[in-house]
């Protein structure tokens, strides 16, 4: 029997240190949920154990990227892993295989879908052997997009009968920039782009993650245009191409209820045509500034005065549009995803029974769904809401 609920690894790092004052802030640490902080140096892990005012009852784990025996051992102590210690290409495959193993269910962050591509294949079958449920990309990436097509659709079943063929992401309003694990995964994956070509087309096609279907051509997310759907002229997203992967795994992995020719597509609300020279008017020029280095992050008070919304509209084939929201109140890079990272593991153990959701490797959507949009409203500070 596992010794933990959750343990947090990576909890000495800036993410998993906030993911580790989430769970400490919303569950305690001496409730009913047995959790755990992770990393590879005790004293780290004590001193960060300190600083976020846990007492020195909160268990602490030694586990290390490059010692898969650790790694095998915190998997088998424990119910479910979240892991911030990336970039996960470089540091994340022993985890997966341990968890896929053990039986343990399994959370990251990533937006590293040529590397999810590969765990899937490597891992798919001993997690379904052993129950382990595998989920990728808990955090910004892709958590507000995944299941804001899930909760947009299903306005739309309510609405008319059945559901959108076509779904549109906009941003449509976001303060604070991406983290620093993100540039550096960012760089980890340029740079296996050119060792392997072959890794650039798969991140360039919409169903790398849905093996055996491929869906009809996507809608152009490259050019600028006057969106008259969302009221707004729109820009290339940095995200779309991880996020429209996971969307389309989700329709796979539900049994298509969005149909298999579903057309999705996310871009960035802005202000008007683009300048030839420069990012687009009201856009967010993520690289004007300097971004931080992995381990390292905004203030409290930046973070706290972060937030996202996301317009999301599902429209019928006669025309009809359901208009939905997310929203976050704080910046999506760090503040928001570490309570996300944290509540999907929450929500797989305590809310979704094997029944349910059987071993494997799942998406938010697929895996936890409504049962993970309940718990983000009320534990994360996410809002799904209808606007027409």
């Amino acid at each position: 029997m596992a010794q933990y609920d959750i343990v947090a690894y990576g909890a000495t790092g800036y993410t998993g240190r906030l993911v580790a004052a989430h769970l400490l802030k919303t569950y305690g640490a001496a409730g009913d949920l047995a959790w755990a902080m992770a990393g590879r140096s005790r004293a780290k892990l004590e001193e960060v154990r300190g600083e976020i005012g846990a007492p020195d009852t909160l268990p602490v784990v030694v586990a290390d990227a490059q010692d898969p025996a650790s790694l095998a051992a915190m998997a088998k102590s424990a119910k479910a892993v979240i892991t911030t210690v990336g970039p996960y290409q470089l540091y994340g495959d022993s985890l997966v295989a341990a968890c896929a193993e053990a039986g343990c269910d399994y959370v990251d962050l990533t937006g590293e879908s040529h590397w999810i591509a590969k765990m899937i294949a490597a891992n798919e079958a001993s997690a379904k052997i052993s129950g382990a449920r595998i989920v990728f990309s808990c955090g910004f990436d892709s958590i507000p997009f995944d299941l804001g097509v899930l909760f947009a659709e299903e306005e739309a079943k309510r609405r008319f009968g059945a559901a959108a063929p076509r779904v549109r992401a906009r941003v449509r309003g976001m303060q604070g920039g991406l983290s620093g694990g993100t540039l550096a995964s960012g760089m980890a994956s340029m740079a296996a782009m050119q060792k392997d070509p072959s890794i650039g087309a798969q991140m360039a096609d919409p169903f790398a993650l849905t093996p055996g279907f491929a869906g009809p051509k996507q809608p152009d997310g490259e050019t600028a245009y006057e969106d008259k759907a969302a009221g707004s002229w729109v820009a290339p997203w940095m995200m779309a191409a991880i996020n429209s992967k996971a969307v389309h795994r989700s329709n796979m992995l539900l049994g298509f209820p969005w149909g298999r020719d579903l057309q999705y597509d996310e871009m960035l609300m802005v202000d008007g045509p683009p300048a030839e020279d420069g990012p687009p008017p009201g856009g967010f020029a993520f690289g004007q500034a300097p971004m931080p280095q992995p381990g390292e992050g905004p203030t409290k008070e930046e973070r706290e005065n972060g937030f996202y919304d996301i317009l999301v509209m599902a429209e019928a084939g006669d025309g009809r549009t359901v208009r939905c929201s997310v929203k976050g109140d704080m910046d999506p890079g760090y503040g928001s995803t570490a309570k996300m990272l944290g509540e999907s593991a929450v929500c797989l153990v305590r809310d979704v029974p094997r029944t349910r959701t059987p071993g494997g490797c799942w998406t938010t959507a697929s895996a936890m769904g409504d049962a993970l949009i309940a718990r983000l409203q009320k534990n994360a500070g996410l809002t799904f809401a209808v606007e027409g």
